[in-house]
């Protein structure tokens, strides 16, 4: 009986947190359209989400293409197909590894950061000067942000996969004496509008989640400094968990919709 217990507990919380998340994101689509909109707040934090991140995502993403290059020409090695390298890479880096890494720094960079932020705010009741000088919260601190990671996130995709498919170049070019014109040739030939669509879609979501989550924590802050760490330990950590798991789900619904196939001839 008492695992049967505990076992509704949790069950309990954590509906109740999704219940939570859903009324955030409901007050969140109503501010979209008829809220006020705070551009100064979306450019400072498009300067925050997507300029300050450019760094560890372009570097997170080289290092990526280059391991991925190097564990793929090793095998292709003993085949003898190492100009297919380069294609491993750049379907991997666009449908699957660019989205998820990028999503990954950004929930620890950023996603921790509007926690803490937002929920400093809430703890020192700052949330409730704003409410009683007729500021809505969430046109003030949650829109803004998620605006801005809308207009960050597929730019800084697109550098994680761009540096990932020119260190694999290197990589297989200058390491494995692969000749150039032929790695160009089969990534250009199986590489597509369809991968970076997939790969826009994906950072799409990713973005929403870390946003949503993120901003949840802040808001729900209490007890002090106490839990204003831990709020922001758990958007951390919950917005990892949530981009892993949707990844699953949107890599079969992309399959469905893009098939995705190497044709040899």
């Amino acid at each position: 009986m008492v695992y049967f217990r505990l076992l509704g507990r949790l069950a309990l919380s954590f509906f109740r947190y999704l219940g939570e998340l859903a009324g955030l994101i409901g007050q969140v689509c109503e501010s979209l359209l008829r809220g006020r909109k705070r551009w100064r707040q979306v450019f400072e934090q498009v300067a925050e989400i997507g300029y300050r991140s450019q760094l560890v995502v372009i570097i997170t993403g080289a290092f990526t293409g280059a391991v991925l290059a190097t564990q793929a020409l090793f095998q292709f090695a003993l085949v003898d197909m190492e100009t297919m390298g380069g294609v491993i890479v750049s379907i991997g880096m666009l449908r699957e590894l660019g989205p998820t890494i990028t999503g990954l720094m950004l929930a620890g960079r950023v996603g921790s950061s509007m926690a803490a932020e937002i929920g400093t705010m809430k703890v020192t009741e700052q949330i409730d000067a704003l409410r009683s000088m007729g500021v809505h919260p969430i046109d003030y601190l949650v829109t803004p942000r998620l605006l801005a990671m809308c207009i960050s996130i597929p730019l800084l995709i697109a550098q994680s996969a761009a540096f990932g498919i020119l260190a694999s170049y290197w990589v297989g070019v200058h390491l494995f004496r692969v000749p150039g014109p032929y790695w160009n040739f089969n990534v250009e030939r199986f590489t597509d509008g369809t991968d970076i669509t997939i790969a826009m879609v994906k950072g799409f979501v990713f973005g929403l989640l870390i946003v949503i989550i993120s901003c949840h924590q802040g808001l729900r802050a209490r007890n002090g400094a106490v839990g204003v760490g831990r709020g922001t330990t758990d958007a951390m950590v919950f917005s990892a968990l949530a981009i892993l798991i949707f990844n699953l789900f949107l890599t079969l619904l992309m399959q469905l919709i893009f098939p995705v196939g190497i044709s040899m001839t």
